[in-house]
């Protein structure tokens, strides 16, 4: 069994990226925007690490896959993108309309350097799962500094 250090800035990101999605969804449903169409949502997405790669897997049922975006800057991956109302209905025709339609924008901090030449995405059943490779640092073995 392997010990691993627990990383406390991991878990402040966490609650940072969960306290900001709550604020924004108490925001949207306080502006009225919820269950609109044209208003905007946010997909739940899970991030995970294995050894190789930070993953994450983004629910995104009814949006087409080139209506989506993925943007890397440093440490940063921006998902963008859009799921459109249906163009033979009209609000009038609903008798309940509880998905959210209209755009969307999650931005995450990772929280290692990456390899931004080697990162995948796939779109399947609705998820899409994005694969960030950690950077390869040349420098992670100990070395022993001598004092002077």
């Amino acid at each position: 069994m392997v010990l691993r250090r627990r990383d406390p800035f991991k878990d402040l990101l966490f609650l940072q990226e969960r306290m900001s999605r709550i604020f924004d969804e108490a925001l949207l449903k306080y502006k009225g925007c919820s269950g609109m169409a044209g208003g905007m949502w946010y997909p739940p997405v899970d991030i995970y690490e294995t050894e190789e790669s930070v993953v994450l897997k983004a629910e995104l049922p009814g949006v087409d896959r080139n209506n989506v975006s993925i943007e890397v800057n440093e440490n940063t991956l921006t998902l963008k993108g859009e799921r459109r109302l249906e163009k033979n209905l009209s609000e009038e025709n609903y008798h309940r309309m509880e998905r959210l339609y209209g755009t969307f924008q999650r931005v995450f901090s990772l929280p290692y350097s990456v390899d931004k030449n080697n990162i995948t995405a796939n779109f399947r059943d609705g998820v899409l799962k994005i694969a960030v490779p950690k950077a390869v640092d040349e420098n992670r073995d100990s070395i022993k500094v001598k004092v002077q």
